[in-house]
């Protein structure tokens, strides 16, 4: 293999000096994790006081660097220059968090001319959804915590009928994904709200996962139980005769989890430790590419070693680079080392890249901040990367 993440020109070709200079500026914000925890605060509050000062330092930061544009038109720029070099992109209409029916229907309909929009492109094989854009979570969580509800029975007429709602709004995504061969990766939700999220996603896999994965279930690995979670997945899908889809992540909401178990007292369902988490990871990688002709995985990593097993393991069992059950993300603005040269070299890989108003990608970029510093190595990382290229840059 000649894979390499360690060659910055592949990685940085699309960034002109200035760009590096503005992600330098920002990755080194963000080593500080009280600037970062003050930040993502007050950020939220600001935004949401139509500051214009702040709307702007938002835009030209953070913004810019991990989202492509407030509009689906405005991530053609960045989708287009992403192409140039190979890499395909992930759409994601930034919305969670709504919570009236209206803003439910809109947001299934952002979804749909994401799908149309897709279509279009050469390189948009996929788009995320996440389903607290178009369900209240507060509904999420009482499917979650009720075990009545598994069985479909439940005394709560309005909670079923809306629960329905959701469901019509999954389906008819789904549906326009499959007639446009597009996609459709179910977004992570919080342990509280997993489970109906879960069973929902299997379902819409038996509907349209038939001949191949148009349905990708996404199952975060600081999860101690999602390993386990992924062979029963795999064996419900043998048993119904499906193409099983899903999206391996270490995860989101790490110490949002921990501190809400220990609030109400029960275990945490986070690994013990980081060793456990990228054991876990590591060996559901294997476990898919063992079992590619069953298993459609994208392996949305930002860890080298991990990108670097799948490949390894692709090579020794003979796998083409462009394998179509076999796909590498990583974030937008983040990992750029990883996903250029993995590119360079033919494989199929993506950039997520989320849009939406400013106001509505807020918890998105909040999130991103928090990585960005709890994540041991991953600023540095990004820090020497960006040095190591200016340097080459100013020698050459």
């Amino acid at each position: 293999m000649n894979l390499s993440f360690d060659n910055t020109e592949n990685a940085f070709a699309y960034k002109s000096d200035k760009a590096l200079r503005k992600a330098k500026f920002l990755f080194s914000t963000m080593q500080y994790s009280w600037f970062v925890k003050l930040g993502t605060m007050l950020t939220p509050i600001l935004i949401k006081g139509k500051m214009p000062f702040i709307n702007k330092l938002v835009r030209n930061t953070i913004f810019s660097q991990f989202v492509g544009g407030e509009t689906l038109e405005e991530t053609a720029t960045a989708g287009a220059v992403l192409g140039k070099y190979g890499v395909q992109v992930i759409l994601d209409y930034g919305v969670e968090g709504k919570e009236s029916e209206a803003g439910f229907d809109y947001a299934m309909d952002q979804f749909m001319k994401v799908i149309d929009y897709a279509a279009t492109q050469p390189n948009i094989p996929f788009i995320s959804v996440k389903v607290t854009g178009i369900s209240r979570s507060a509904l999420l969580q009482t499917l979650n915590d009720a075990p009545r509800l598994r069985s479909g029975i439940h005394d709560h007429e309005e909670e079923i009928a809306e629960w329905d709602r959701v469901r019509e709004r999954m389906y008819r995504i789904c549906a326009e994904a499959a007639e446009k061969g597009i996609g459709v990766l179910v977004d992570a939700e919080e342990s509280w709200l997993q489970d109906p999220v879960d069973r929902l996603t299997m379902e819409l896999m038996e509907e349209f996962n038939t001949e191949k994965a148009v349905v990708y279930n996404t199952l975060q690995l600081y999860r101690h139980d999602r390993l386990r979670f992924l062979h029963l997945s795999h064996q419900i899908a043998r048993e119904k005769n499906l193409m099983l889809g899903v999206k391996l992540v270490r995860g989101a909401y790490m110490e949002k989890e921990r501190e809400r178990a220990a609030k109400h007292g029960y275990p945490s369902p986070i690994q013990p430790d980081k060793e456990a988490t990228d054991k876990d990871f590591d060996a559901a990688v294997t476990y898919c590419i063992d079992n590619i002709e069953t298993i459609s995985v994208i392996v949305a990593s930002h860890n080298e070693k991990s990108n670097l097993l799948a490949a390894e393991l692709m090579h020794a069992k003979g796998i083409a680079h462009n394998h179509p059950h076999v796909h590498f993300s990583q974030l937008y603005g983040m990992s750029d080392n990883i996903t250029f040269n993995l590119a360079k070299e033919g494989y199929s890989v993506s950039k997520y890249l989320p849009f939406g108003p400013i106001g509505d990608v807020i918890p998105y970029l909040m999130r991103r901040a928090q990585e960005n510093s709890s994540v041991a190595g991953q600023t540095g990382r990004e820090l020497i990367l960006i040095e190591k290229e200016r340097a080459r840059r100013k020698s050459a």
